[in-house]
């Protein structure tokens, strides 16, 4: 097997020899919602999937970019640890929760994964690989690689910071019937000692908060990697236990809810898959095939009605969160909808490419379904009205999915000056797309 640095070596020159093509990554999984019918020329950077090195003393862990968080996870909880924040998808790899945007329920507390990183390597478009630091020469590619989606460069190598864990999570779950009381209720927690705070909104008056603690023991543990379902839980009891492990994949299971669409909610049909199919890499897989074939298309087609797909994570600043609430059952109806606080701490650095206000609570809200109505809208209407309200409201969106902003709009909210300047410096000859090139055309 290859050490680090001849892989390193030999994928710098891969993309050397493909200079003057457009670059996309080929590599096992991935989590983005985009459809591009795309020549690009393949990078292939499968093999950079290893875990290189725990430090149990100092907690930092170091690992390459295509390292999945079941892979990272695993290893890491072996030496009694775990990566600060673990995105809720066994299939997330690190370099994209870094590059893109990930978070979870440790995210009120240490921020999003990008905000854990304590060093990366970065392939840049021209084939060079640089390591920038906080605190080194390359510190301006360092805070705005976050949100970049590989259009300042590839991370190849990260080391992360590790927190300690315990055998078990206890956690609660605490029905709320009003909104602002429900975010309230969250805001107190997070000023609290639980490890994890998350939380679901099932319909109006029906607000779960989901609270978690580490635990050295359990009067029992729950399963839900096969029969039984996360999500029904939280109606069902005020309290639960899960092994570490199990509690970081509970959503993924059956992809937060998304399982539903798949029918693999049924008993029937979850035996039928077994526990080694029900999970997000294989819903990705189906969703993927249909969006080359275009069934539910077709469908939509035929029964005359407007679908539209919204599947968007936005952060919204605490005190509006209620409003966008309140406007999101009115004008779009998904649900259930996935409520999560993260903050981020101002001494961490600033991230242009994904700009928070420092020191400010933020409420992430994901969402992923369809909309269905019998009047026709134009592409992208519904998406649109979110992107809107997310601006009035100080808030900002996640850039995996489909986004439909003018360009002027999308460089005045992710960091356009920055993002040229980082281009001129990184990638001169614009081996690599630009972020709205990447996130926004669809040719």
């Amino acid at each position: 097997m290859m050490s680090y640095e001849q892989r390193q070596q030999h994928l710098a020159q891969a993309l050397r020899n493909n200079a003057g093509r457009d670059i996309r990554l080929s590599k096992q999984t991935s989590n983005l919602f985009r459809n591009r019918s795309t020549q690009d020329q393949l990078l292939d950077v499968r093999e950079f999937n290893h875990v290189l090195a725990i430090d149990p003393d100092t907690r930092v862990i170091e690992t390459e970019g295509m390292v999945t968080y079941e892979a990272l996870a695993d290893t890491a909880l072996a030496y009694g640890l775990m990566p600060a924040v673990v995105p809720q998808l066994k299939s997330i790899t690190i370099g994209g929760a870094v590059g893109g945007i990930g978070i979870e329920s440790s995210s009120f507390r240490y921020g999003l994964p990008h905000e854990t990183v304590l060093e990366m390597d970065v392939l840049l478009g021209t084939g060079e690989v640089i390591c920038c630091t906080p605190n080194n020469e390359h510190r301006d590619l360092f805070f705005g690689l976050a949100n970049s989606y590989g259009t300042l460069g590839y991370i190849l190598r990260l080391k992360i910071q590790g927190i300690p864990v315990k055998p078990y999570v206890r956690v609660t779950h605490v029905h709320c019937a009003d909104s602002q009381e429900f975010f309230d209720r969250v805001n107190e927690a997070c000023q609290g000692s639980f490890d994890f705070v998350d939380g679901v909104v099932f319909a109006p008056g029906e607000y779960y908060l989901v609270l978690g603690e580490f635990t050295d023991d359990a009067p029992y543990t729950s399963d839900y990697s096969y029969l039984q379902i996360f999500y029904r839980s939280i109606r069902a009891r005020s309290e639960d236990y899960l092994s570490v492990r199990d509690y970081l994949w509970r959503w993924d299971t059956d992809w937060f809810w998304c399982s539903k669409n798949l029918y693999a909610q049924n008993r029937l049909i979850r035996r039928l898959l077994g526990r080694k199919r029900l999970n997000s890499i294989t819903y990705q897989k189906v969703m993927r095939w249909n969006s080359r074939v275009g069934l539910t298309r077709r469908l939509g087609t035929l029964s005359r009605r407007h679908r539209e797909v919204v599947i968007q994570d936005v952060d919204i600043p605490l005190e509006n969160a209620p409003a966008f609430l309140s406007f999101f059952q009115r004008e779009i109806g998904i649900r259930p909808i996935w409520i999560c606080p993260a903050r981020h701490d101002g001494r961490r650095g600033h991230y242009p490419l994904f700009p928070m206000r420092d020191d400010t609570l933020y409420i992430n809200f994901g969402f992923w379904d369809a909309v269905r109505t019998d009047p026709m809208h134009p592409q992208g209407h519904f998406n649109r009205m979110i992107e809107e309200k997310v601006t009035d409201l100080g808030g900002i969106k996640s850039l995996y999915s489909e986004s439909f902003y003018p360009e002027k709009e999308f460089w005045e909210l992710y960091g356009g000056n920055t993002c040229r300047l980082l281009k001129d410096r990184y990638d001169p000859g614009h081996a690599l797309k630009d972020l709205y090139q990447k996130c926004v055309r669809r040719q």
